[in-house]
């Protein structure tokens, strides 16, 4: 299963299937816009999102997908 998390012209998704929470996408982001909420990443006011990237390639099982990546 995928979410979609979007704000403006940002697309975050994440693939809930392949996510195992290991939160690497938390301690990567520079603006703290991830946070884990039963196991699985969210991303949160993407309106903060600088666009670096630094959540996919942090990303240990390619969960995330980000539409300036």
């Amino acid at each position: 299963m995928k979410k979609d998390f979007e704000e403006g012209e940002i697309k975050i998704t994440i693939d809930y299937d392949k996510c195992t929470g290991a939160g690497e996408c938390v301690t990567s982001c520079p603006v703290d816009i991830f946070e884990l909420a039963e196991g699985k990443a969210i991303a949160k006011d993407i309106g903060e999102c600088i666009e670096c990237c630094a959540c996919v390639a942090a990303c240990p099982k390619e969960a995330i997908e980000h539409s300036s990546c």
